[in-house]
C-alpha cells in the first residue's frame, strides 16, 4: 500500500494527493516515559523485552495506555481515559484507573511543536506536571460496587505472598486495573461519566470526580473469564478475555449509550461483533442488538464514536507492527444503523486508511509525504467537526514494538476528510 501511495504521489504530485484522500493536517506525540504521581505501579508487570522503562515505577503511575478520548475545557484541550495498565487482570492491581487532560500543541504545515501540555481538567489551564488537578481517578468510595476490589484486600489480589496493598488505594478505595479494564468512556447530559469495562463486560456509571455511583451493570448473557459469576463458578464464560466494551457510543440526543465487544461471543457468526443498545434514563439494556463484522484482515476494534444517532465511526485493526512480521491492517469505517431491526448485521463503509494517510508536509519528519500508524492497537477517535478527525493509538506502555524495537510513544493525529460528514 505504501509502495504503490508513493509511486501516485510521484506521477501526480503531493497536492493531487491531498486533494484525493484524507490528509494530515497537525501531528503531535507524547514521550513513552510520561509519569504521573502515585502509588508504585508495575510490580506484577512483565519485564520490557527492549531493555529500557523496565517496571516497577516507584512512587509513579504511568501516563499511557489511552483507551477513550472526550473533548476538554477549551479549543485543543482533551480528556483521555488510561485503560487497566499493563495489559490484563493479573498484572495490573498498582494501576490507577485515571483520566488525564491534556492540551496538543499540534505540529502543522506552519510549524508547531508537536507535544503535549498537562492542563486542569477544569480551566484547560496550563499545569508543570499531570498531577491532581489535571485527573480524576476512579473511585467506589460509597462503596456502591457489589463486587470485591483491590481495596478490600491487604494484600494484592488478596494473597499473603503479594505486598501489601497502597494505603492510598485503601483509604480512596481506588480502583485499579484488577478491578476493571475501562476502555471506553462518556459524559451524559447530567455530567456523570460512563465507563465501557471489558472484564464483565460492565457498565461504569460515576460522577464528575469519578466516584462510583451505582452498583456495575452487566450485559446480559454475556460472561467474560473476569466475569464476578464465572469466579464464583456460577456461569461459564462466553466471550475471550479482554474481549469486553472496547467501544462505546452516546448518540447525538444524548439518551442512548451503544456498546461494541472487541470480541465475538460463543455461538454468534465468525468474526462478528455486538453493538448492544442501553437507555440512560432507566439504566437497562433495550434488548436492541446488531453485529458488527469484521473485514477480512480485521482482528478486533478499538473505538466507536457517534455522529449522530445512527451512524458511528469504528476503529478496526489487527495487530500487525512494523516490527513483527504482520502487515498493519488499520482503518476507520462509517456504520449507519438507521432502520435496522434487532438481530441485522449492519453495513460499514471504509472511511480512512490509517495506513495510507497524504502528509504533503512530512509532519511526524520521517522524510515521507505519506503518513502511516503501525501500532498495535488504534483506540481514540473523536469527530472534531464535519470535516476533521482526531486519531490517537494506544502505546501499550512499557512495551510497543509499533514503529521500531522499543517502547512506543503515543501520537495524535488531526485529519482531515476528503469528504464532509453529512448531517441529519
Amino acid at each position: 500500500m505504501k509502495i504503490r501511495q508513493l509511486m501516485f504521489v510521484s506521477a501526480f504530485g503531493v497536492s493531487a494527493l491531498a486533494a484525493h484522500a484524507q490528509v494530515l493536517t497537525g501531528w503531535a506525540q507524547m514521550p513513552a516515559a510520561t509519569f504521573a504521581d502515585g502509588p508504585t505501579s508495575g510490580q506484577f508487570a512483565g519485564a520490557n523485552p527492549y531493555g529500557t522503562n523496565v517496571p516497577p515505577y516507584v512512587g509513579q503511575q504511568p501516563v499511557q495506555g489511552f483507551s477513550g478520548v472526550l473533548p476538554g475545557p477549551r479549543r485543543n484541550t482533551f480528556e483521555f481515559l488510561v485503560d487497566n495498565g499493563f495489559g490484563g487482570y493479573s498484572n495490573s492491581a498498582d494501576a490507577l484507573l485515571r483520566s488525564y487532560t491534556l492540551k496538543i500543541n499540534w505540529k502543522t504545515r506552519r510549524g508547531g511543536a508537536a507535544s503535549v501540555t498537562p492542563v486542569d481538567r477544569q480551566t484547560g489551564r496550563t499545569r508543570a506536571a499531570f498531577d491532581s488537578r489535571t485527573r480524576i481517578t476512579l473511585n467506589d468510595a460509597d462503596k456502591r460496587l457489589t463486587l470485591p476490589i483491590q481495596a478490600d484486600f491487604e494484600h494484592y489480589y488478596n494473597d499473603p505472598s503479594k505486598p501489601l496493598v497502597d494505603p492510598t488505594i485503601r483509604a480512596g478505595r481506588l480502583l485499579t486495573g484488577a478491578d476493571f479494564d475501562v476502555e471506553s468512556f462518556r459524559r451524559d447530559a447530567q455530567g456523570h461519566l460512563w465507563f465501557g469495562d471489558e472484564f464483565g463486560p460492565y457498565l461504569i456509571k460515576t460522577d464528575a470526580s469519578g466516584k462510583v455511583l451505582r452498583a456495575q451493570i452487566p450485559l446480559p448473557g454475556v460472561w467474560s473469564p473476569e466475569h464476578q459469576d464465572v469466579r464464583a463458578g456460577t456461569a461459564t464464560a462466553n466471550l475471550g478475555g479482554s474481549g469486553g466494551f472496547e467501544g462505546m457510543a452516546l448518540n447525538k440526543s444524548g439518551n442512548r449509550l451503544y456498546t461494541l465487544l472487541e470480541k465475538t461471543v460463543t455461538g454468534d457468526t465468525a468474526k462478528t461483533l455486538r453493538i448492544n443498545e442501553f437507555d440512560l434514563a432507566t439504566e437497562a439494556y433495550t434488548g436492541w442488538q446488531v453485529f458488527y463484522p469484521l473485514a477480512a484482515d480485521g482482528t478486533a476494534i478499538g473505538d466507536m464514536v457517534a455522529i449522530d444517532d445512527t451512524r458511528f465511526i469504528v476503529i478496526e485493526r489487527n495487530g500487525g507492527t512494523n516490527t513483527n512480521g504482520t502487515a498493519p491492517f488499520k482503518k476507520l469505517y462509517l456504520v449507519d444503523i438507521t432502520g435496522l431491526a434487532s438481530g441485522a448485521t449492519v453495513q460499514k463503509t471504509e472511511l480512512v486508511d490509517l495506513m495510507a494517510l497524504a502528509d504533503p508536509d512530512d509532519l511526524n519528519g520521517d522524510g515521507s509525504t505519506v503518513f502511516t500508524l503501525p501500532y498495535v492497537t488504534i483506540e481514540n477517535v473523536l469527530v472534531l467537526d464535519r470535516w476533521t478527525l482526531l486519531v490517537a493509538n494506544d502505546n501499550n506502555f512499557p512495551y510497543g514494538g509499533g514503529r521500531a524495537l522499543a517502547s512506543d510513544n503515543t501520537e495524535f493525529l488531526r485529519i482531515r476528510l476528503p469528504q464532509p460528514l453529512a448531517r441529519r
